[in-house]
C-alpha cells in the first residue's frame, strides 16, 4: 500500500525540495571529541532535517580519539580514504578494522574510540545519524586501550 503524496508547498518545493550541500561549507560547530574532526551537512539547523544528521569525520595521521558514545542515536560510518580502527565495550576492549568502501555501525550508547591506523594519511569518513541532534557524549573517566594522541582543534567559529 502506498503512502498518500504530501500535497506540495505554494512555491511547489522550490525552497522546501532537494537540497545540495557543498562540501565546502560544512559547519564545525558540532559536538567534538578530542582527536577528530566533525562536520556537519545535513541537521535541522541547516536545512529542516527531522530524522538523520549526515556530515564527515576526519582523523590526523596516527592520531586516536577520546572515548566517546553517541547517546540514544544510531550511528553508520562510511569510509572514503584510509584505515579505521574501531574500539568499543565498556573497557574499549573489543577491535576491528575498516578501509575504503567499508561501512561501520554503531549502537546507541556503545561506548567507543576511533583510531587512524595509518601513521601517514588522514583518515576521512562520512557519518550519519538516527536523528537531527548533534551529539556526542564524551567518557573522560574510560580510559582507553590506546591512548587518545593530542590533536589541537581550532573550532573555525570559535577561535578564541
Amino acid at each position: 500500500m502506498s503512502e498518500a503524496p504530501h500535497p506540495p508547498p505554494e512555491d511547489g518545493w522550490r525552497n522546501q525540495g532537494v537540497r545540495v550541500i557543498p562540501g565546502d561549507s560544512l559547519d564545525g560547530n558540532t559536538p567534538q571529541t578530542p582527536g577528530m574532526d566533525r562536520k556537519a551537512a545535513i541537521n535541522f539547523a541547516r536545512v529542516g532535517a527531522q530524522k538523520i544528521w549526515a556530515g564527515t569525520v576526519s582523523i590526523h595521521a596516527d592520531a586516536k580519539t577520546g572515548a566517546h558514545h553517541h547517546g540514544h542515536l544510531e550511528s553508520v560510518i562510511y569510509v572514503l580514504k584510509g584505515k579505521a580502527r574501531m574500539r568499543w565495550g565498556e573497557k574499549l576492549e573489543f577491535t576491528a578494522e575498516a578501509g575504503p568502501g567499508d561501512f561501520i555501525f554503531v549502537p546507541p550508547y556503545v561506548p567507543h574510540q576511533e583510531i587512524n591506523a595509518s601513521a601517514d594519511e588522514t583518515l576521512e569518513c562520512v557519518l550519519m545519524r538516527s536523528d537531527s541532534e548533534a551529539v556526542a557524549i564524551n567518557l573522560p573517566d574510560l580510559e582507553p586501550v590506546e591512548k587518545p594522541s593530542t590533536v589541537k582543534w581550532i573550532d573555525p567559529t570559535h577561535t578564541h
